[in-house]
This record gives C-alpha cells, structure tokens and sequence, in this order.
C-alpha cells in the first residue's frame, strides 16, 4: 500500500464515522493527511507514492473514530500559523484566530500580554511577529502552564515570555501595549450541544457562562486599567459578535474578522463608566 493510498482508506474511514473537526482541520482529507503523515514521522510534503505500512498508524485512527479524540492529543501536535506547538488534554488545541492577524497589527509593542495562553501558542506567536517585544503570557491553569512552558523551551524564547498563574487580571501589575486573550466564550447552551470532539478539551477554557461573554467582560474592566492609552486589546469571542455588540453597544469596537475584536487603548472606558457585564449562568 502506499502512503496516499492509505491516507485516501482513512479518508473513507473518517467519513463513514461522521466524525467532528475543527481542531486544526476542517475535513476529512486534511485530518486523515494530518494524522498518517505526522504518525508515521512524516512531513507534510512526503512522496505519497512510497510505501506505508499501515499498521504503524493503526491505534491511532482506532482512537481517532472510536474515542472521537482529536489527531493533535493523539498526536502530541498541532500547528497555527505553519508554527508546530506540543499540545496535550491540559490545553485546548490551538486555532485562535488571533494567530493571523497579529503580522497585520500597525503598532510596534514593547509589551505585550497573553490572557489565558493555555499552549502558549499565541504568545509565543506574538514573540515571533514583534521581536523586539517582551510577553507575559497568563492562565488560571497551573497544568496550562506547564504545557506553555514546555512550548517557550521548544521555541528557545525563555529570554522573552514569561509565564504568570493569575485568575484574569488579578496578578497582572503592569500595563501594555498589545493584549491579546482567546478567553473562555463558549455559551451555556452552545456547551451543553458540543461534539464529543471538544469534551476531551478542558472545559474551563471553554465555558463562557450563559452568553458566552463572561470573562470577556472581565477583560474589557482589566484592559481600562492595564492597556496604554495608544495600546491595542485583541480579543477573540467566537460566534459571539452580535451579543458583544447588543451588551456593550458603547464601546467602539473593530471587527477585523467576525470573531475577534479589537479596542484601542484610547477608547477603552474606565470600568466605572462600563456598562454592566452579562450576568454569569446560575
């Protein structure tokens, strides 16, 4: 058998199974590719005329259909931006938006700040892209952290990013030019209707409360203090955009794509003139 051969049988295997994606790919021809390529130690660009021995890949689709766990926690892996990240079930996989718009950003940040990094991958981007740059990259999660840690190492950016285990902005004592956060804003009812796909993902960096908007609410009070007033927050919420603009219709915010916006420092209100936040699900 051949290595497209096999990767065109698991194709067909993944259909079959109507599995979910969206965990770094968006259909079966790219997750099956992803998945035999990267499991057999393979790049990307390997000769899919050599021969393959499927057998070596095997538990992996097993698992892949069977247990409907994502190729990158199989895997160990997974890319943003042609950046390869380690990943694990501490973290979600990453697939920020964010990640492509930060080259387009027209500031030059000194410090810049990660809110909940979970991998690391976004500061670790944000690194890349600003080199001149220092990051602070946070999470609630202590497990969260350690997987940010192992991904700062990877890349060699010690030097530059440091990690800090804070609930939001409470032990964050610096203010910055950029922040960016792909936060918790999944909905209450969007959780209860998650493919079984994301239930192998921590749920604490998922769960957004009843609109989605709870912690992204928190960010917008934290940013008032801890933005420069010519700095930049970039905001990540999902499917949320429309209840973003019916809760805080005061505030000016650019859509550089549906799902993320961004408020300049300037604009950002003092909490004490914030319209309220959504209320957090009972």
């Amino acid at each position: 058998m051949t290595l497209g051969e096999l990767i065109q049988q698991t194709v067909a295997r993944f259909t079959r199974a109507r599995l979910h994606y969206g965990h770094g790919t968006d259909n079966a021809r790219d997750e099956a590719a992803f998945l035999v390529l990267r499991g057999l130690d393979l790049p990307f660009d390997a000769n899919l005329d050599r021969s393959a021995r499927p057998e070596r890949v095997e538990r992996l689709i097993r698992q892949r259909i069977e247990q409907r766990i994502p190729a990158a926690y199989l895997l160990k892996e997974a890319w943003l931006d042609g950046v390869s990240f380690y990943v694990d079930r501490r973290v979600i996989v990453p697939r920020s938006h964010i990640a492509f718009l930060l080259k387009d950003l027209r500031i030059a940040p000194k410090r810049i700040l990660d809110l909940c990094t979970g991998s690391g991958c976004l500061a670790i981007l944000a690194a890349r892209a600003f080199p001149k740059a220092l990051v602070d990259a946070s999470d609630i999660s202590s497990a969260a952290l350690a997987v940010a840690a192992r991904n700062v190492r990877k890349h060699k950016l010690g030097k530059r990013i440091r990690l800090i285990r804070s609930d939001g902005f409470a032990q964050i004592n610096a203010s910055y030019d950029l922040i960016i956060s792909n936060p918790p804003y999944v909905s209450t009812p969007s959780m209860r209707k998650l493919p079984a796909e994301y239930r192998h993902e921590p749920g604490i960096a998922l769960a957004g409360g009843r609109q989605g908007l709870d912690f992204v609410g928190r960010i917008l009070e934290g940013a008032a203090v801890h933005l420069e007033p010519k700095g930049l927050l970039v905001c990540e919420v999902g499917e949320n955009r429309k209840a973003m603009e019916r809760a805080y219709p005061r505030l000016r915010l650019d859509w550089p794509r549906d799902e993320v916006f961004t408020l300049a420092g300037a604009r950002t209100p003092g909490a004490s003139r914030m319209p309220p936040r959504p209320r957090r699900a009972r």
